[in-house]
């Protein structure tokens, strides 16, 4: 929480949010199947997942538009189930679509904003000046949100957000849609909220770049559940120090085998007519990575070389099949 331009923290150790054994049905499909989860304060913690992964289902408990079907999830200590209200009133929000009225200017939808969570007078015009400022949105605030860019209109939403000092702030696709240049402002902003005011920010995104250069920690959803967390770093150094993907011909999964037997090999992962081996120096072991797969039959048409990413990990523990659920 910020009082007079500080962080205040409350709660003690309290992360600022724990799942525990968390679904969501409806009907006979699984949103969510089991999620546990703990997000520490003060950290910027990102959400993966493909599309229908359960992220938005995820941010939609947390932010008490729904209610779970079994298990628990609290925010800062305080369980949305049984306590709506109070989570409301210490968490900030921006939906994936974006909400606004086009009639009301920048500054009106702040002030309304202000006014519903009870914020009034000098005060809430001293916070709609600083997060206007903030934001970049000097000369255009007095405008309708009808002639903004979508990068303005992202920018305001999370003023909107920031308005109340939440101490949990929770954003799904924050940048969906935005250009380079604004994704890299937004960016900015938030890099600064966890130091500047003790802000925890949540959010979900499609962007592998946005997670790496943003998030503390990153968790992974897929079909439901969490398939990995940890460090972005951590993540990446678990799939070995360069990434060698083998295309080819032949007997892949027996090329596996043989490549798992060796020494150097820190991970490998058979996908859709390719093998892809985490090693400790992919140059030097291009050789025998070629000998071994003649050794299993194999007949390979490229060995390609690269630092392993984010992306790498995505795709190593959700697959590379597009989906549509």
């Amino acid at each position: 929480m910020v009082r007079n331009g500080r962080a205040v923290q409350s709660g003690g150790d309290t992360p600022a949010v724990v799942a525990r054994g968390l679904t969501k049905r409806y009907g006979d499909v699984e949103a969510l199947r089991g999620v546990d989860l703990e997000v520490p304060r003060g950290r910027i913690f990102a959400l993966l997942g493909p599309n229908g992964a359960g992220k938005t289902t995820f941010l939609s408990i947390l932010t008490t538009l729904l209610r779970p079907t079994s298990g628990t999830a609290r925010v800062l200590g305080i369980d949305v189930a049984t306590r709506p209200d109070e989570v409301r009133r210490r968490i900030g929000v921006t939906f994936q679509e974006i909400v606004l009225d086009p009639e009301l200017t920048g500054r009106e939808v702040l002030y309304y904003h202000g006014r519903l969570y009870g914020l009034r007078g000098a005060e809430l015009r001293r916070r709609i000046d600083e997060l206007v400022q903030l934001v970049a949105l000097q000369e255009a605030a007095g405008r309708p949100t009808r002639t903004y860019s979508g990068g303005m209109k992202r920018r305001l939403e999370l003023a909107r957000g920031l308005l109340t000092h939440p101490e949990v702030l929770i954003l799904d696709e924050p940048t969906q849609g935005l250009d380079p240049q604004n994704r890299a402002y937004l960016w900015d902003h938030l890099r600064e909220l966890p130091r500047r005011f003790g802000t925890t920010v949540l959010l979900s995104t499609h962007y592998m770049e946005e997670a790496e250069r943003l998030a503390d920690r990153v968790a992974i959803i897929d079909h439901g559940r969490v398939v990995a967390e940890g460090t972005p770093a951590g993540l990446v150094e678990g799939l070995g120090a360069d990434l060698v993907t083998a295309t080819g011909r032949g007997d892949l999964h027996q090329l596996a085998e043989r490549l798992r037997a060796e020494d150097f090999v820190q991970d490998v992962q058979v996908t859709d007519g390719q093998v892809q081996i985490g090693v400790d120096h992919g140059g030097r072991r291009l050789p025998r990575i070629a000998a071994l797969a003649a050794e299993a039959g194999c007949s390979l048409e490229e060995l390609a070389v690269h630092r392993p990413s984010l992306g790498d990990v995505f795709l190593r523990v959700t697959g590379r099949r597009l989906r549509d659920e």
